[in-house]
């Protein structure tokens, strides 16, 4: 299939209230973009990686040079916005576009996220969590929808056709998974202190 996966690493985390740069903060000793990078590189799905950076994020596009990534430097608009140029200069095809900030994120929830992609046969697949779920691990569900009478929060993984990037509405699916792995992304100090306890204890 050909997939690149797009780490999005440019934003400025305006909600975390905390000076360092959000893909650099620590889970289990480790910035937890680098837990991402290590779930995308063990994905057998998963062809190539690129790091998106902008002006917010100087420290994560220094560090990215340990790994083997590329980065692009997208103007620090807003997530979407920000996806759509990288997907646009580097004429991406098939692209997983995800957070830097998922430290739970394995290899095989990644690849399995993919196998739905190919299965729907639709140009666009969206991960979601269940409200529920969220609340459960004590985590917020600020930006819910509603699918089928349940109670669901955007879990920030996308799966895109990038050659139909210019198309105004993407005809997409919507993979609800309840797993921790992806229910788990870092938006606030909270978020982060809960990422950490269970990261210890699945260690």
């Amino acid at each position: 299939m050909g997939v690149t996966a797009l780490v999005m690493a440019g934003g400025k985390g305006s909600r975390m209230t905390l000076s360092q740069e959000k893909p650099l903060l620590q889970v289990g000793g480790k910035p937890v973009i680098a837990h991402v990078l290590a779930a995308l590189k063990n994905a057998e799905k998963v062809d190539s990686v690129v790091v998106a950076v902008s002006n917010s994020t100087p420290k994560t596009a220094e560090l990215m040079s340990k790994f083997q990534v590329s980065v692009i430097k997208t103007p620090g608009k807003e997530y979407v916005s920000d996806m759509g140029y990288a997907v646009r200069v580097l004429k991406l095809k098939t692209v997983l576009a995800i957070g830097a900030d998922f430290p739970l994120i394995t290899a095989e929830v990644i690849d399995d996220i993919l196998r739905c992609y190919e299965r729907c046969g639709k140009p666009a697949l969206s991960v979601a969590v269940s409200m529920e779920t969220k609340m459960k691990l004590g985590l917020s569900g600020k930006y819910g929808f509603e699918l089928n009478g349940k109670q669901l929060v955007p879990a920030g993984i996308n799966v895109i056709d990038g050659r139909r990037i210019e198309e105004e509405e993407l005809d997409e699916e919507t993979y609800v998974l309840n797993r921790k792995e992806v229910a788990v992304n870092i938006n606030t100090v909270q978020e982060l202190q809960i990422a950490e306890e269970l990261f210890r204890k699945r260690a």
